[in-house]
């Protein structure tokens, strides 16, 4: 079962927890990391912005993926959140059939 990294920015850090628990109790997830205190400059509406934000790092199954994105994007405050998918192509392996145990079966 191939597995990957969502990665998506938060206003703050009780948002990025508030959805990684959602995820985590919705199993689109098996575990979230989150890395606050993020300087993030890019251009909003013809303006250069500059502004603190909270990293949210969820590991999941490629089939799972999908539906993770589109619940982070639903939770979401911003009109246009960053919500990538990375591809997972190798690890350890007890850890990733842990992985796959906690998330929904498919």
């Amino acid at each position: 079962m191939p597995y990957c990294l969502l990665y998506s920015t938060h206003p703050d850090a009780a948002h990025a927890e508030t959805t990684a628990r959602r995820l985590l109790a919705e199993k689109l997830v098996a575990c979230c990391n989150q890395y606050p205190g993020v300087c993030s400059f890019y251009y909003w509406q013809d303006a250069l912005v500059q502004s603190q934000e909270c990293v949210l790092l969820s590991k999941t199954t490629l089939t799972l993926a999908e539906a993770a994105m589109a619940r982070i994007v639903q939770l979401h405050p911003y009109d246009c959140p960053a919500v990538l998918q990375l591809p997972i192509t190798a690890g350890h392996a007890p850890y990733l059939a842990w992985l796959e145990g906690q998330v929904a079966p498919e």
